[in-house]
């Protein structure tokens, strides 16, 4: 009997009724993340410290998709926030199969003016927090042999820039690399732990930029593809890895930016 695409479909890439946390959901790239899950229905538990944006988020998925998005307050650097934001999304759904790490901040700061205290936090966002979120994730995903851990990068995690920046730079690319550790030690429980890498897309952290005309048109000069990121080129990567399509990739991360590293 010959196989129909929609069967095939659903077999490399269906998550139905899986159950997926996103952090930093309430905006931006998490918005867009949360989308592509609910559309392959998948019920997805959102998370970010801003409650009230998280459930205005909540409401315009659910009427988009008709599936179920719970939001929970969370900051992904406590670690009894997170076991609880594990907790409540396994509470509310039964199981956990997909989580993606993608809280994220920036500091903009001379290297030689930045305080200790703004570099500690990014460092603590972008690196202890996806460490917090996929511990505490992989720790249920063991127990069933199953698991899609994505950590969300970026392009400065493989190349500098003109931006000052530096713990930025600093905490995506440790993040690449920490996405091989976890993938290595979680191997043998069939969870597979995957990043993207985006380029330049439309978010609360690139806002001032995408409106300065002279750097937008330097960004769009340095992309091979000759323009940003859509939100829509993002999701079949994400829905890519969160998918039984990808159950022989893991420890590797997908440079979603128009070309731009490949310059």
């Amino acid at each position: 009997m010959m196989m129909t695409k929609r069967s095939i479909n659903e077999l490399c890439f269906g998550i139905e009724g899986q159950t997926a946390i996103v952090t930093g959901a309430s905006s931006g790239l998490g918005v867009t993340f949360t989308e592509a899950l609910a559309e392959a229905g998948a019920n997805v538990v959102i998370c970010a410290r801003r409650l009230e944006k998280l459930k205005t988020v909540a409401e315009q998925v659910i009427e988009k998709t008709g599936v179920t998005v719970f939001p929970v307050e969370v900051d992904v650097t406590v670690e009894e926030r997170v076991e609880a934001m594990v907790k409540k999304a396994i509470d509310e759904f039964g199981s956990l199969e997909i989580i993606v790490n993608n809280a994220g901040i920036s500091a903009m700061n001379p290297s030689v003016d930045m305080p200790v205290k703004e570099w500690r936090k990014v460092i603590d966002v972008n690196l202890t927090g996806v460490f917090l979120c996929a511990r505490t994730a992989a720790r249920e995903m063991i127990k069933k042999d199953y698991g899609k851990i994505i950590n969300i990068a970026s392009i400065y995690g493989a190349v500098g820039d003109r931006f000052h920046a530096a713990p930025y730079y600093a905490s995506k690319a440790a993040v690449i690399n920490l996405t091989r550790a976890f993938a290595i030690e979680w191997a043998e429980h069939k969870v597979n732990v995957n990043a993207i890498a985006p380029g330049f897309f439309p978010s609360e952290m690139t806002e001032e930029i995408f409106e300065d005309k002279e750097l937008r048109s330097l960004i769009v000069s340095r992309t091979a593809l000759g323009r940003t990121g859509k939100p829509f080129d993002l999701k079949g990567a994400l829905i890519y890895l969160a998918s039984p399509a990808s159950n022989y990739m893991t420890g590797q991360t997908m440079f979603i930016d128009g070309g731009w590293t490949a310059l």
